[in-house]
């Protein structure tokens, strides 16, 4: 399989209602981020709000700043209506995520007929390439890593649990572990195995 370096690779971020007794927990937003040839390339991102009904239920602890936009998500488009769009991205291409198992099962429960992957899990890499952090939440490994100019410069006036920041920082982040040496000669095998 190739190196991670030489391929494309497409970040991916859900933003969910949370968990709900009696509701599936629900995307209401999702970021993608090409990564070709390890750097990011925000000019092939695409972000969206994605349709809640109002009666939809969000768990209150859910992150992010849904509770301001329900009347948007109830008009916003539902996801399997972005497909023509999302395809391109998601089929055919390695996807990464931090947390990966997270958007793995809601990818996989949204669209069951789809084969997608290998997964790269950023977390996993964050913990093998920098053991010693204190944390491997998305939001602390961007300041703890220097990142916290470039992701004002790429995402500027959003933050963490928006569904665009968080995919562009995860690609970032891959972009960043990606230029170290040693890293720059991993093959998307491998880093997928990384758990």
């Amino acid at each position: 399989m190739m190196l991670a370096v030489e391929s494309e690779l497409v970040a991916l971020d859900f933003e969910t209602t949370g968990t709900v007794d009696g509701f599936l927990n629900t995307p209401w937003q999702i970021g993608l981020v090409v990564i070709s040839r390890g750097r990011v390339v925000l000019e092939q991102s695409f972000q969206s709000l994605l349709r809640v009904p109002e009666d939809q239920p969000f768990n209150p602890y859910a992150p992010g700043r849904w509770a301001q936009l329900r009347h948007e998500l109830a008009q916003a488009p539902a996801i399997t209506e972005l497909w023509p769009r999302l395809q391109p991205l998601l089929v055919g291409h390695p996807l990464v995520a931090h947390h990966a198992p997270t958007e793995r099962t809601l990818l996989g429960q949204l669209f069951p007929l789809q084969e997608f992957g290998p997964w790269i899990d950023t977390l996993a890499i964050a913990r093998a390439a920098f053991p010693k952090l204190p944390g491997y939440k998305l939001e602390d490994l961007v300041p703890a890593l220097g990142l916290s100019p470039l992701m004002q410069q790429r995402c500027p006036g959003l933050a963490p649990h928006d569904a665009y920041y968080d995919a562009v920082a995860c690609a970032t982040l891959l972009e960043t572990v990606l230029a170290a040496p040693g890293w720059n000669r991993a093959r998307i095998a491998e880093l997928a195995a990384l758990k």
